[in-house]
């Protein structure tokens, strides 16, 4: 599976942040795995479609499908989101 946030450099720091700012980080980070599953199965439907009329309703989701995770990967990118503490994140919930 591809790793989309940058891996936290070893040198950075732990970084504090309040619960609402983590139940943000959390749902953007849904976001973002969310829309990744709907472009891959965008990207499956045109793969599979025949004729024209399904080619171009599957070019027509893929592009929407793609400009959604593009959007979602940005919103991500300017919360600094990284695999790391998103793993950390999804610990504590499965604890909590």
């Amino acid at each position: 599976m591809r790793v989309w946030w940058r891996p936290a450099k070893k040198e950075e720091q732990e970084v504090y942040i309040t619960a609402e700012e983590q139940e943000r980080m959390w749902h953007v980070y849904m976001d973002v795995r969310k829309s990744q599953v709907e472009w891959e199965r965008a990207h499956m439907m045109f793969q599979e479609a025949t004729g024209q009329d399904q080619i171009d309703y599957a070019i027509y989701m893929l592009e929407a499908a793609e400009r959604k995770y593009q959007m979602n990967l940005k919103q991500a990118k300017q919360l600094n989101l990284n695999s790391v503490f998103m793993q950390k994140l999804e610990q504590q919930r499965g604890n909590g």
